[in-house]
């Protein structure tokens, strides 16, 4: 019985691995998006974002960030006191 059932098994397991629509489309979802893809997309035009000066504060008050940094909170430090 387990002889039978192994077989069964093996067949329907085989089964599943011959199908040849599956195999049709193998790759079809990377060669589409390799064509969708545009080697030299054109810029943007237009205002992306912040000003210069505004862009430049935000730039200096980062890197003041790392200057002095903010003080981590008491729960961040494994409660040491």
């Amino acid at each position: 019985m387990a002889k039978f059932f192994f077989i069964c098994l093996a067949a329907a397991w085989l089964c599943g691995c011959a199908d040849a629509a599956c195999e049709a489309a193998s790759g079809a979802s990377v060669r589409q998006l390799l064509a969708a893809q545009r080697l030299h997309a054109a810029p943007a035009t237009g205002p992306q974002g912040l000003d210069g000066p505004a862009a430049r504060g935000a730039q200096e008050r980062y890197e003041r960030s790392f200057a002095q940094p903010q003080p981590v909170p008491a729960l961040m430090q494994g409660a040491k006191q």
